[in-house]
């Protein structure tokens, strides 16, 4: 037995590990025994281990006349030091209080009220050295007595209290949006939609919870936990209390891509009988929204806002150039579908008024020359962006002044007004038949711009004033990122990006319908502006057994709000026990 084991020990991986040396202080060893103890001729020894005679005497000299060499051999390991002051002053008290079954975080609560500071990282390490184990997971009866969260009812349609009472929120603004929604029947649209329902929280509850979120600009929906015990979000819901976080994840992941889509066409329709038609133009675009979930289509993609390109979700937008809000959106778009997203849209567009959009606007990056062509035979007018290569751009720089066109361009606060243009007719691979091309220089550029059209009839002023037009959508897409927040996906709350950008596009059409109720002041503002001056209101809320009466609080911009007429007319609220919404300012 012992035989057998001392031949697993010397095997030639082991010897060589000895007699081949690899690292230099261990061939610089080897090699001084060899000569000093074994006696080796020091020509052989120089040979063996790769040595030159004169470098091999040099290191014998070393090692003879120099005391650190022998000592670079076998350094001793630097040991730090074998006790803490911050852990021996509270050990005794520390094991005390495991035995009471305290965890580590209730150990350092307590040691901080008796005058001793200590991390949670250093009472861990104690707890070891003594020889505790990971503290199991104790009871609520087990924990002990401190300062808790209330725990909030569960959110049941049936147990809503419809009982005459008062209560003052911060929200009380949310409540002017009922008028509008009056207009539309969201009942119809959650219907048409098959959303998800249940007898606890039926659809139109749960979309208006989720609506009210976004109303409010609200960062994250995990903050609803914020927000569980403020009864006028669970009135304006229609429900007795608001939907957890928990609930709110769970309700999203039973939305798939269909439902979000059958959604986007029902409110459509609702919101253009309310009165807030559609145009024939649109802005194109991707945005890139940074996410981490397994349940989602995530691939790598340039993110602007973080200037690096990372997991996320490619959501298609389409903006309404003439209402100025986003009247599609489409999230889960892959590399490579990237370029037949156009003509999703366009399909979609078809199927929801009869007929394709007259015009599309959009850069460069949106698709190919060969889905341009597609446009063209489909009779839809676009402008696109053209890239540069640097042939193109040494061409443009030859040409010779006579060649370009001065236009003036009508936008009165443009500090560029006079921008020259030169038009051509180009053939594209991929293309069928000819396309305009404009470039234009002293735009404010430092390189000039390419426009791409198959417009016939527009010239080159309403053709690059068009165009220019189109960067609202950078705004439209600013204003979903900075207030209404699709960046801003929860670990906590598994929101789904699609669904979420369903509510993203109801929020922005009920805010372009209030800043048009306001009036030309804010007829183009953008939503976080009309909030924080307009809605962002407090105030008392009074339910009687007839109505339910909001008081807005004094604010400098009230009187907008009073011109408005949106606090005219009381508001049924059928989801509400049937009782009327009456709106007054103090």
């Amino acid at each position: 037995m012992e035989s057998s084991t001392a031949n697993q020990l010397t095997t030639p991986a082991n010897q060589n590990f000895f007699l081949s040396p690899q690292f230099p202080m261990q061939r610089q060893y080897e090699a001084l025994r060899a000569y000093l103890v074994e006696e080796e001729p020091s020509a052989d020894v120089a040979r063996r281990f790769g040595y030159s005679p004169g470098a091999f005497r040099v290191l014998c000299h070393q090692f003879r006349h120099d005391p650190q060499k022998r000592a670079s051999f076998f350094r001793q390991p630097q040991r730090g030091p074998q006790s803490s002051p911050v852990r021996d002053r509270v050990r005794d008290l520390a094991i005390a209080m495991r035995k009471r079954n305290l965890s580590v975080y209730d150990m350092q609560r307590e040691l901080a009220a008796a005058g001793h500071t200590i991390s949670i990282n250093s009472l861990t390490v104690l707890l070891r050295e003594e020889g505790f184990s990971r503290l199991p997971r104790r009871a609520d009866d087990q924990r002990p007595v401190t300062v808790k969260p209330e725990v909030a009812a569960v959110a049941d349609v049936r147990r809503l209290d419809l009982s005459p009472g008062s209560f003052r929120t911060p929200l009380a603004g949310l409540f002017l949006f009922l008028p509008l929604l009056d207009r539309i029947d969201l009942q119809a649209v959650v219907t048409a939609a098959r959303l998800p329902s249940s007898k606890m929280i039926p659809a139109a509850q749960a979309v208006r919870s989720l609506l009210a979120l976004k109303l409010i600009g609200a960062e994250r929906k995990s903050h609803v936990m914020d927000l569980v015990t403020d009864r006028a979000i669970a009135l304006f819901a229609g429900i007795n209390v608001v939907p957890k976080r928990s609930y709110l994840a769970a309700y999203s992941s039973r939305i798939d891509h269909k439902v979000c889509l059958r959604f986007m066409e029902a409110w459509l329709d609702q919101v253009e009988q309310a009165g807030l038609p559609h145009g024939a133009s649109f802005d194109l675009d991707f945005h890139s929204v940074p996410a981490n979930s397994a349940q989602e289509p995530l691939e790598k993609h340039y993110v602007s806002s973080r200037s690096r390109s990372q997991k996320g979700i490619l959501v298609f937008l389409a903006r309404d150039a003439e209402q100025r809000i986003l009247r599609y959106a489409n999230a889960g778009v892959t590399k490579g579908e990237q370029a037949d997203e156009i003509l999703q849209f366009i399909r979609f567009w078809k199927q929801h008024t009869g007929q394709p959009p007259a015009e599309l606007v959009f850069d460069s990056q949106l698709t190919t020359y060969e889905k341009l062509s597609e446009l063209h035979r489909q009779g839809i007018c676009f402008i696109t962006l053209r890239r540069r290569s640097d042939k193109m751009l040494r061409e443009i720089y030859s040409q010779p002044d006579s060649a370009w066109q001065r236009i003036s361009l009508p936008a009165l606060t443009r500090i560029y007004r006079n921008p020259k243009v030169l038009e051509n007719r180009v053939t594209l691979p991929g293309y069928e038949g000819e396309l305009r091309q404009l470039t234009v220089m002293e735009l404010g550029h430092e390189e000039p711009t390419v426009l791409l059209t198959n417009h016939r009839k527009l010239g080159p002023v309403e053709l690059v004033t068009r165009y220019a037009q189109r960067m609202l959508i950078e705004n439209g897409i600013s204003e979903a990122v900075q207030f209404f927040h699709i960046d801003a996906l929860s670990s906590m709350v598994g929101m789904k990006v699609d669904f979420d950008m369903q509510l993203t596009l109801v929020a922005s059409s009920l805010y372009r319908m209030m800043a048009q109720r306001i009036g030309r002041e804010y007829s183009h503002s953008q939503a976080k502006t009309v909030f924080r001056n307009l809605l962002d209101l407090s105030g008392k809320v009074e339910v009687s057994p007839t109505s339910v009466v909001v008081t807005l609080d004094k604010r400098a911009h009230n009187p907008y709000l009073v011109a408005s007429g949106l606090a005219d007319q009381a508001t049924p609220m059928p989801w509400f026990g049937g009782k009327k919404l009456i709106m007054q300012f103090a």
